[in-house]
């Protein structure tokens, strides 16, 4: 079956909206579509599935394990399954992105904050 989803049907907490596959016919993905300010990103975490970041405007600066790294509009920033992984919009404007979740359940092992 078909479904067409709105944003104004999911879950969100103000710039951040939330898609759990689970909750919809049991899709094996979820993710979030994020509007992050200047400054702001969530403290360090991990996840027992890769977690794939697609920056669609903005710069971010992403740490993954020992590496940082920063990305801008157009570029793609995968954090592998386990390991402990943060971002920061470095930019002085807001960054638009979708951050992919390889699974039906979000699961997310927080470090710090």
């Amino acid at each position: 079956m078909v479904r067409v989803i709105g944003n104004e049907e999911l879950p969100n907490s103000g710039s951040v909206y939330t898609f759990e596959g689970h909750l919809y016919s049991d899709v094996d993905i979820s993710f979030f579509l994020s509007d992050t300010a200047s400054g702001k990103g969530p403290d360090l975490h991990k996840h027992p599935y890769d977690e794939v970041f697609v920056v669609q405007e903005g710069e971010l600066t992403f740490t993954v394990g020992e590496n940082t790294v920063e990305a801008t509009s157009g570029e793609i920033v995968i954090a592998p399954a386990g390991a402990p992984h943060k971002f920061v919009n470095s930019g002085t404007g807001r960054a638009q992105h979708i951050d992919i979740h390889t699974s039906g359940r979000m699961v997310t092992d927080w470090l710090e904050g």
